[in-house]
């Protein structure tokens, strides 16, 4: 059973077709709570940022078929964190130091032990 079922059937033109379809579009643009005017009254939706949709053509008996469908889930839906967040997250346990310009570790490991060694020497 559906918690809520809304269809309307009536004549339209064209320029009210698209009039529909453009209303439709700045909801789904928006999205959050949107509300569209239909002609008995308001119906108001929460449209989530992310919805599957289906588009379907028929023809035959004369007549040509256009069902456009959007779906979304009635609840909320939680994000899973995405891998640079997480990568964020590992990269502030660690500290980290620029090298000094002009060196590099193996070069300052080098220089260490050529003063070590100088040092030695009598």
């Amino acid at each position: 059973m559906k918690d809520l079922k809304f269809e309307q059937k009536r004549s339209l033109s064209r320029l009210e077709a698209a009039d529909q379809l453009t209303a439709l579009a700045a909801a789904l643009r928006e999205g959050g709570d949107a509300e569209l005017e239909l002609s008995p009254g308001t119906l108001s939706l929460r449209i989530p940022d992310d919805l599957r949709s289906e588009i379907e053509v028929e023809i035959g008996n004369g007549e040509v078929e256009l069902e456009i469908e959007f779906k979304w889930p009635t609840a909320p839906t939680r994000k899973a964190p995405s891998r640079t967040v997480a990568g964020t997250e590992k990269a502030r346990g660690r500290k980290n130091v620029p090298a000094k310009p002009g060196r590099s570790s193996t070069a300052t490991s080098r220089t260490k032990s050529a003063k070590r060694s100088a040092t030695k020497t009598p």
